[in-house]
């Protein structure tokens, strides 16, 4: 990114942002189930999960697209969630960028300020500044929008949303229609962008890459709930649910039950030590990339061994994923390198493995 950037645009009043208890039905579906949130000032956060999870729901009751059937929006100590979208400080960017089809550029990006009875030398700064924060030149201000490439569109409607100097920032997953390489590249862009001028940024996303790799908070989100708040470390290496273990990377998940002790649980052949009550179902997860296959036995007292038969290699480009079928249960590791043989063993360390 350039590093010449306009005083206008760089001095964007941002602000935290606070969920309480913020609810949403369509009908009999409930799209936001009382969600509680504290979003830090200048930070980065990305509600992640799977389609139909409720994470844009939320993004458009942030942005005021949607009014919570309950519960509270704060910026700063200003309650929003009554006021029209256009008051409340916030900027979105749309997956398809909705820009308009028949204006230029220049009209796209200065429409937000001309509805706010801007000046035409103050839009003609503020552009000319923005353009350098995306870095985009001044020759493309004249074209219409079908003259650009994806990510040019990316970019016009990014600047678009920050020209009004928003408090808040909100993307609903912008790169998704946008091929793997250019999504790469302006992942890095974005996220560098928001460090700059330091404004607060909710992400939308089912991507956990994306979500890993450019956020300060990740929140997990299934069926309208929080299911996990963390870090990306926290969130990746420590997950609290079954669903959050199993949602990110690739994962092995693995059906057992209590053994009669109630000191260790049965699965898949294995004897794992768990406390629980006897009887009770419980689901084992740890991933691909913890697990190590091999021909011979590598157990110790720090590893747990699952004894299989190996069915398929297939090279993904950085590692060889193996699939094992133990007991009926099909086992995946990957490894940098192949491990060739029939009867086989899958070793993880002790530490690695999630009881829920």
């Amino acid at each position: 990114m350039v590093d010449q950037t306009n005083a206008s645009i760089t001095k964007i009043q941002t602000s935290p942002l606070h969920l309480q208890n913020v609810t949403k039905r369509f009908g009999s579906v409930m799209a936001v189930d009382h969600v509680s949130l504290e979003i830090p000032r200048g930070s980065f956060t990305t509600l992640l999960g799977p389609s139909g999870c409720g994470k844009t729901t939320l993004l458009r009751i942030i942005a005021g697209f949607y009014t919570p059937d309950e519960g509270n929006i704060y910026l700063d100590d200003q309650r929003v969630d009554q006021m029209p979208a256009h008051q409340r400080g916030t900027a979105m960017v749309f997956q398809d960028y909705a820009l308009w089809p028949h204006m230029s550029v220049y009209d796209n990006i200065a429409y937000g300020l001309r509805m706010r009875k801007v000046s035409d030398d103050e839009i003609r700064k503020r552009i000319e500044g923005v353009m350098q924060l995306v870095e985009m030149p001044a020759e493309f201000l004249k074209r219409k929008p079908t003259e650009l490439s994806g990510g040019q569109q990316q970019r016009v409607a990014v600047a678009r949303a920050l020209i009004v100097q928003p408090r808040v920032l909100l993307l609903d997953e912008p790169l998704s229609n946008l091929d793997a390489k250019v999504r790469q590249r302006l992942r890095v862009e974005i996220r560098r962008l928001q460090r700059r001028i330091g404004i607060t940024t909710i992400y939308v996303t089912h991507d956990q890459e994306e979500a890993l790799s450019m956020s300060d908070k990740v929140v997990v989100m299934n069926r309208g709930k929080v299911m996990q708040v963390g870090t990306p470390e926290e969130i990746y290496h420590k997950p609290t649910t079954a669903f959050v273990a199993e949602f990110l990377g690739v994962t092995n998940v693995l059906r057992g039950t209590v053994a009669v002790d109630g000191d260790t649980v049965q699965v898949a052949g294995t004897s794992i030590h768990s406390k629980g009550t006897p009887g009770n179902p419980v689901t084992v997860i740890f991933k691909a990339d913890e697990a190590i296959v091999t021909t011979f036995d590598s157990t110790s007292a720090s590893t747990v061994a699952f004894c299989g038969m190996l069915e398929e290699i297939f090279f993904i480009g950085t590692v060889y994923r193996h699939y094992v079928n133990v007991n009926g249960e099909m086992i995946l590791v990957d490894s940098p390198t192949r491990v060739d043989g029939k009867d086989v063993r899958v070793t993880v360390p002790r530490d690695k493995i999630k009881v829920f």
